[in-house]
């Protein structure tokens, strides 16, 4: 269902919420739209969220990205101390290398 969500965060240029604005339900035959109550915009067509796929598919991809990179970040603690200990150009240094590692896609 993420791909679907995702589908309608790019519709919508924004994350909704998906327990009160959007409403989503899988009866076994794939995802659709169960309430419509975000204001900003009506509600799309299949056709309209289907062609937003590829963007879609970036938002993904940076959803994972941003996801490892969290993990190898460590803790803001962690990160106060590698500052402490180390400077703040290492510090610096260590989340390019991070950004580089995990790239995120242009959207």
């Amino acid at each position: 269902m993420s791909r679907y969500t995702n589908k309608i965060q790019a519709y919508l240029d924004r994350k909704p919420d998906f327990n009160t604005e959007v409403i989503l339900q899988d009866d076994g035959q794939g995802a659709y739209i169960k309430e419509w109550n975000a204001t900003d915009k009506p509600k799309p067509t299949d056709a309209q969220l289907d062609a937003l796929s590829s963007q879609a598919e970036t938002l993904e991809k940076n959803a994972i990205a941003v996801a490892n990179r969290q993990k190898e970040y460590g803790s803001i603690a962690s990160q106060i101390e590698f500052i402490t200990e180390k400077g703040l150009e290492a510090w610096k240094t260590n989340v390019q290398s991070i950004k580089t590692k995990y790239p995120k896609e242009s959207e």
